[in-house]
């Protein structure tokens, strides 16, 4: 069994070689922290990072059913000969008790999904944890990734946070060559086909970002607010400022929970005098409407 996932609103990039900076991620209020040891730790330092990063994880460890202050997550390198497999031996070190999931580099396709799977079910069995303990976020870094979004979900029950990572200059604008701009133009509608993939493989609660500018604090707003207008229930940041916006952006304010009440309300007092639909603030609604009202109280701690 697959343990049950639950929405990351904020997942805070931190250099693997930079474990003493978790206490600020935890501190701007993060839903996960991203351990990296791909990108931001140079060949020279990934081993002592790795390092690092196990004894973080380890000393994170929880009682069973207890939440972590913050989740933890680490981006290994990619499982592949060109890394020297630096991946398996990253995801074996880190792979314990404490750690909530593992960042999947430069997918491609679904086999490389099945390839962590399997290695992940190992450390489960032998650290004792139950199938599907630890989660797994795909990278979708190249275009034959992009392409196969929905095959790469449906390729292993543990993932729960799929979606497009559109950063300017990254991995992703190089492999497809759109040129980056603020509006998000360029990627609204790759973003929107990762999440749709996502969605139609079963994946619940997918993430998009990242927005590089770390000073420019509206235009981040601005593009967490058309992520979550596509669908998207969080964002990866990189840096602890961009923690607070995008969590308000990512969790619904007191009015719309109580709209939500309202809406629940004049919908089952129709049902009750024999109608299907009615007017509310407006708007006809319906049963529909109803279901995914609930659906956001649930998951918000409302109703």
């Amino acid at each position: 069994m697959t343990t049950r996932r639950v929405p990351l609103r904020s997942l805070l990039f931190v250099p693997g070689s930079r474990t003493d900076w978790l206490p600020k991620a935890e501190a701007a209020g993060a839903d996960a922290a991203i351990l990296d040891l791909e990108d931001a730790v140079p060949e020279v330092g990934k081993a002592a990072a790795r390092e690092a990063v196990a004894e973080a994880v380890a000393a994170d460890q929880v009682t069973a059913g207890t939440p972590a202050p913050i989740r933890l997550l680490v981006r290994i390198n990619a499982l592949d000969r060109a890394t020297g497999w630096q991946g398996a031996d990253d995801l074996r070190a880190v792979a314990r008790p404490g750690l909530y999931g593992i960042v999947l580099p430069k997918v491609s396709g679904p086999e490389d999904v099945t390839t962590a799977d399997r290695l992940l079910a190992w450390c489960e069995r032998e650290h004792g944890l139950p199938e599907g303990h630890f989660a797994l976020l795909p990278l979708l870094e190249t275009a034959r990734g992009l392409r196969e979004a929905y095959a790469i979900g449906r390729a292993a029950a543990r993932i729960a946070h799929l979606g497009a990572v559109t950063a300017p200059g990254g991995d992703v604008e190089r492999a497809i060559g759109y040129r980056w701009t603020p509006q998000g133009e360029e990627t609204r509608e790759l973003r929107a086909r990762a999440l749709l993939d996502a969605r139609a493989a079963d994946r619940p609660h997918p993430v998009a970002g990242l927005w590089a500018d770390v000073a420019d604090l509206a235009g981040l707003r601005r593009f967490a607010e058309q992520n979550r207008a596509l669908g998207y229930e969080g964002m990866a940041v990189i840096h602890p400022s961009h923690v607070p916006v995008v969590n308000e952006v990512f969790a619904p304010d007191a009015e719309e929970l109580a709209r939500c009440e309202r809406l629940i309300a004049a919908v089952e007092r129709a049902q009750a005098k024999g109608a299907g639909a009615v007017l509310f603030e407006g708007r006809m609604v319906d049963e529909a409407m109803a279901a995914t009202a609930r659906h956001t109280l649930a998951r918000h701690g409302g109703g």
